[in-house]
C-alpha cells in the first residue's frame, strides 16, 4: 500500500475508533461537583470535595440498576440521591443536580419540612452541612429503559432533627 494511503486507512480507523467510545462530557466529577457547590453557596455551606470511594460506590450500584433502571435506593451505609431519565433523551450530571437542586421551592428552613405533599430531602442532602464529599455514577439502562444516575454522600445528610445548614 502506498504511503499515503496508508496514513487515509490509519486515520479512518483512528476516527472509527474514537466514534465508538463512550463520551464522559457533562459527566464528569466537576459536572457533580459545580451544581452541588453552586447550590450549597447560595445557602452558605462550604464546598464538597470529590471522592472515589464513594464514586465506586456509586458505580456499583449503578451497574446493579442497569439492568431494571428501577428508583430503588441501595440501602448503603451513605447519604444518597438518585434520578430516573426515560428513555429518548441524553440524561446528565446536571439534569439530576438540578432536579435534586429544585425541591428547594418546598424546602421550609424556619419547619425544617417539605411543603404538604412535597418532597425536598434530595434539597437538604445537597446541602447538608455536615456532607464533606461526595461521589457520583451515570448509567444508561439496557433495553432502552432510561438513565439511572446515583450520588452517594459522606457523611450522610437528612439527620431527623436537624436542619441541613
Amino acid at each position: 500500500m502506498e504511503p499515503s494511503k496508508l496514513v487515509v486507512v490509519c486515520l479512518l480507523v483512528l476516527a472509527m475508533a474514537l466514534a465508538v467510545q463512550p463520551s464522559c462530557a457533562q459527566n464528569s466529577p466537576q459536572d457533580y461537583l459545580t451544581p452541588h457547590n453552586q447550590a450549597r453557596a447560595a445557602v452558605g455551606v462550604g464546598p464538597v470535595t470529590w471522592s472515589t470511594k464513594l464514586q465506586q460506590f456509586a458505580e456499583s450500584y449503578a451497574a446493579q440498576r442497569a439492568g431494571d433502571c428501577k428508583l430503588q435506593h441501595s440501602g448503603g451505609p451513605y447519604g444518597e440521591n438518585i434520578f430516573w431519565g426515560s428513555a429518548g433523551f441524553d440524561w446528565k450530571a446536571a439534569d439530576a443536580v438540578r432536579s435534586w437542586v429544585d425541591e428547594k421551592q418546598w424546602y421550609n428552613y424556619g419547619s425544617n419540612s417539605c411543603a404538604a405533599g412535597k418532597v425536598c430531602g434530595h434539597y437538604t442532602q445537597v446541602v447538608w452541612r455536615a456532607t464533606t464529599s461526595i461521589g457520583c455514577a451515570r448509567v444508561v439502562c439496557r433495553d432502552n429503559r432510561g438513565v439511572f444516575i446515583i450520588c452517594s454522600y459522606e457523611p450522610r445528610g437528612n439527620i431527623v432533627g436537624f436542619k441541613p445548614y
